[in-house]
C-alpha cells in the first residue's frame, strides 16, 4: 500500500552530541571528557529567567552613561547577570566596553561580572542600535 506524498514519517535521528556522554566507560569519563555536553544547545529551548532580572536602568553606570534615554527605554534593555550561560550563535553586546560592539556567542562563553552583556534578541531594534553606538549613546527616537 503506498501513502500519499509528504505522509511518510523519518525516524526522529540523534544528533552525534547526545551520544558523548556514553563514549567512554564510566570510570575513565571524567579524565577524558569532563565536561561532555558543555556548549551544546540540545533539546527543546528552555527559558531565560536571567534575562527578566535587571535592566539598564537598574545598574547605576549605564543609567548614567545612557542618560539622555527615558526610563522606559532603559527598562526596555535586559543586562545578563554574572554567569549567565551565552547562546552559542546569539549576537550580544558588552555595553562595559569603551565602544561597545557587536558579537557572535560561542557554546563556551558566559557573562563576567565585569560585562553588562545584552542580548540583541531581548531588544527592540531601535533601541539595539542605540547601545551599538558610541559611548554616550544618543536616545532612541
Amino acid at each position: 500500500m503506498r501513502r500519499p506524498y509528504g505522509t511518510r514519517q523519518e525516524p526522529a535521528a540523534t544528533k552525534p552530541q547526545e551520544r558523548t556522554p556514553g563514549q567512554h566507560p564510566s570510570e575513565y569519563q571524567p579524565d577524558l571528557n569532563p565536561d561532555a555536553m558543555a556548549g551544546q544547545n540540545l533539546g527543546r529551548r528552555g527559558t531565560h529567567p536571567e534575562q527578566n532580572t535587571r535592566t539598564m536602568r537598574d545598574v547605576k553606570d549605564l543609567h548614567a552613561r545612557y542618560r539622555d534615554w527615558s526610563v522606559s527605554t532603559l527598562q526596555q534593555v535586559p543586562v545578563l547577570p554574572a554567569g549567565s550561560r551565552l547562546e552559542q550563535g546569539a549576537t550580544y553586546i558588552d555595553l562595559n566596553e569603551q565602544q561597545p560592539r557587536e558579537f557572535t556567542a560561542t557554546g563556551d562563553m558566559q557573562a563576567a561580572a565585569s560585562q553588562h552583556i545584552v542580548a540583541k534578541s531581548s531588544v527592540p531594534y531601535e533601541v539595539w542600535t542605540g547601545c551599538s553606538g558610541s559611548r554616550t549613546s544618543r536616545a532612541p527616537a
